[in-house]
């Protein structure tokens, strides 16, 4: 599940980071001893090609940044945690055969958009009935990184429509990658 709404959460992160990156990052911790007793197993991250406009600074991670864009860019923020979450996560686990993807399914008619601005919502509709993929379409990529055999060499890696893609360049900073799992460690209690 995903999130592109706007807002705070309780503990006063911004709700996409939260659900999008927080969530996920915290999930896939709690699961990685038994991931590592089931090997081979895989773990497979929703990501978006929204993280090309993804901007990260360790230092104020999972705050809402200020600006009449901050939703759009706290969506594409939590994407790209996504991509560098997958990352770091296969380095820290080279040679455990748990393996993990990050992946883009597309555009996908769900209700991502249901709390866009009123304004925007006569655009979205045309657009994602013309134009996006339906669910089990926009799955097809989850699911091949979930069961396709011989992908263990691209762990880490981002994926679109089923194969291996160069994603955007901060996208593969490991320096950054490696940054952001220490803060997101801090940031959930780890």
């Amino acid at each position: 599940a995903g999130v592109s709404a706007g807002g705070t959460t309780e503990d006063g992160f911004s709700l996409p980071f939260q659900v999008n990156h927080l969530g996920h990052f915290l999930l896939t911790q709690l699961l990685l001893e038994r991931l590592q007793s089931c090997a081979p197993s895989r773990v497979v991250i929703v990501a978006s090609r929204a993280h090309c406009a993804g901007r990260l600074h360790p230092d104020t991670l999972g705050r809402p940044p200020p600006g009449p864009l901050s939703t759009f860019q706290d969506y594409c923020d939590s994407k790209l945690a996504n991509v560098l979450h997958a990352r770091e996560l296969a380095t820290r686990l080279q040679g455990t055969q748990v393996t993990c993807y990050a992946v883009h399914p597309g555009f996908v008619n769900t209700e991502l958009f249901r709390h866009a601005p009123l304004w925007l919502k006569p655009l979205f509709l045309p657009l994602a009935w013309l134009f996006f993929l339906d669910a089990a379409e926009g799955a097809q990529t989850s699911l091949h990184c979930a069961t396709h055999e011989g992908l263990e060499r691209f762990s880490g890696r981002y994926f679109a429509d089923c194969r291996p893609q160069e994603p955007w360049p901060p996208a593969r900073d490991d320096q950054l990658a490696r940054a952001l799992w220490e803060a997101s460690e801090r940031l959930v209690g780890l």
